[in-house]
């Protein structure tokens, strides 16, 4: 079936990713490139998410689905897309901006596909623990330990919403209540497979704590990150306590989060309990972040366009069918997952 995607924010990192990996395993869909300036070529569009004037093109080209990998604040996509009936993946929110665009949507009258996507590495986390759902019953807690290391090929979006929300509360979630809790406090140690071994890991603010709590009904859910760098991990950790972060203007907080190396590995563990076992999941993006943000947005487009989804809201774990995100994952070439 012929299918015309848009990617809005098409010129960035990750969007660029998402265009190379879907023209690559579906040659015969025809991509449009949005971005705020002119392109090269005649799928270049100019789109520009503040200036809804500029959203007349995708009606023009007839797109089927809409890509949103940059920051829409005020859902001004969303709704265009809900009001013309166009299929929507946005990867790109935020916890905040996610719970917004979520009850906005819920309340309007829905006759497309409208899909939030916005859990770490593009919503892949929910899929997993899903998979493992499937051979576990009642699961009682979810812990999602991330590596993030500062070599990596990384884009600007998660360093600046790091650097805005560094000294901000957010929730995590124990006996299915929220608790309020900070960026790098509250240390554990945690022992990270592909070589990485036993580091300290802090409170970290991700959608899936929200999804997992809120969707999923999984009373105890939380996230804890670490830096490849010991000594940086360390120093975030002693900022916060001391409550440097609080005195620091933004453009401080971005020169201290916007760092971004030529390229490594990223890595993520899921931990999930009931009352009777204990399941770990193990990924690992050899080409970093960027590539597996960019795959999942393809493998959750790829359900869309390929199955008769009915019109309505998803989350993009709920897209996919019983272990066929796991299988499409591990028959990728630059990721390994491990379970046990």
């Amino acid at each position: 079936m012929q299918s015309n995607i848009l990617i809005i924010g098409g010129s960035g990192m990750v969007g660029k990713t998402i265009a190379r990996i879907l023209r690559s395993r579906n040659p015969h869909y025809t991509i449009f490139i949005g971005g705020r300036r002119e392109g090269k070529t005649e799928n270049d569009l100019v789109i520009d998410v503040t200036k809804p004037l500029t959203f007349k093109t995708i009606l023009e080209k007839n797109i089927n689905l809409i890509i949103l990998s940059v920051n829409d604040k005020e859902d001004q996509i969303l709704d265009f897309a809900i009001k013309n009936n166009i299929d929507y993946l946005d990867i790109t929110k935020p916890t905040p901006d996610l719970m917004k665009a979520y009850d906005f949507a819920k309340r309007q009258r829905i006759s497309s596909r409208i899909v939030f996507s916005s859990g770490w590495m593009g919503g892949i986390v929910s899929g997993l623990v899903n998979d493992a759902a499937g051979q576990m019953k009642n699961i009682e807690e979810v812990k999602l330990f991330v590596y993030y290391s500062v070599k990596d090929l990384a884009g600007e979006s998660s360093a600046h919403f790091m650097a805005e929300n560094v000294a901000k509360p957010f929730f995590n979630y124990k006996n299915d209540q929220p608790v309020s809790i900070k960026h790098f406090l509250n240390s554990e140690y945690f022992t990270f497979d592909f070589g990485i071994g036993k580091r300290t890991a802090y409170n970290f603010d991700v959608p899936d704590l929200y999804i997992l709590n809120k969707i999923e009904k999984i009373p105890n859910v939380s996230v804890k990150m670490t830096y490849n760098s010991k000594f940086i991990t360390l120093l975030l950790g002693a900022f916060q306590s001391l409550r440097v972060f609080n005195i620091l203007s933004l453009k401080e907080r971005k020169m201290i989060f916007g760092s971004s190396g030529k390229g490594d590995q990223s890595v993520f563990e899921i931990v999930i309990k009931n009352k009777n076992e204990v399941k770990k999941v193990s990924l690992q993006s050899k080409k970093g972040q960027a590539e597996l943000t960019a795959l999942s947005a393809v493998l959750h487009s790829e359900e869309l366009l390929k199955n008769k989804l009915e019109n309505n809201i998803y989350f993009s774990h709920q897209l996919h069918q019983p272990n066929s995100l796991f299988k499409s994952l591990n028959n990728y070439e630059t990721i390994n997952i491990k379970t046990r």
